[in-house]
C-alpha cells in the first residue's frame, strides 16, 4: 500500500471531463481517476481553501461523522474493476464503509487525513511519467493528452 498525494484536477478535452490526479509520495506512480464534476469541484475549492457561506456535502458529511462522535483515519482506494475505482472510508475502531475515490479524496482533504493505494490498483492503473524539470501539472497535462478512460477498462488478457 502507498501513500498517495493529491495533485489536482483537470478537465479533460473535448469530453468534458474531470479527471482527478494522484502521485505516489515515495514511489513515481501516478493514478488518474476520472470523476464527477461535482466531486471535483468539492476537491478544488478544498484545494484552494475556498469556504463557502453553508456547508457543502462534503463538508456536512465531515460534520455528521464528527457529531456522532466518530473520525475518519484514512482512506483507501482499495480495487479497480472494469475501469471503476472502488474505495475505503476507514474510521476509528477501523470501521469501513465503501466509497467512491472521489467523495473519499474530498473527504479525506477536509479531515487531513492520508490517502493509500492499494499495490494492486497501483499496478494495473499506476503510471510512471518521466521526471523532466517541468512541474507536476505541466505533465499532468501532457500525460492527459495521450490516455483516455479507455486505456484502464479490463480487457480479457
Amino acid at each position: 500500500m502507498s501513500e498517495m498525494r493529491v495533485i489536482g484536477i483537470r478537465v479533460e478535452q473535448p469530453q468534458n471531463q474531470p479527471v482527478l490526479l494522484l502521485r505516489e509520495e515515495d514511489g513515481e506512480r501516478y493514478l488518474p481517476i476520472w470523476i464527477g464534476q461535482t466531486e471535483a469541484t468539492a476537491i478544488a475549492l478544498e484545494q484552494q481553501g475556498v469556504q463557502p457561506p453553508r456547508p457543502l456535502t462534503h463538508d456536512l458529511i465531515g460534520d455528521i461523522v464528527t457529531a456522532l462522535g466518530r473520525s475518519l483515519r484514512e482512506v483507501r482506494i482499495v480495487d479497480l474493476q472494469e475501469g471503476t475505482f472502488y474505495a475505503d472510508l476507514v474510521f476509528d475502531q477501523n470501521v469501513r464503509v465503501s466509497a467512491r475515490p472521489s467523495d473519499s479524496v474530498a473527504l479525506a482533504l477536509r479531515a487531513g487525513v492520508p490517502i493509500h493505494a492499494e499495490e494492486s490498483v497501483l499496478a494495473e492503473a499506476g503510471l510512471v511519467m518521466p521526471d523532466e524539470k517541468e512541474d507536476e501539472v505541466e505533465k499532468f497535462k501532457e500525460f492527459l493528452d495521450t490516455i483516455s478512460p479507455d486505456d484502464f477498462k479490463a480487457t480479457d488478457g
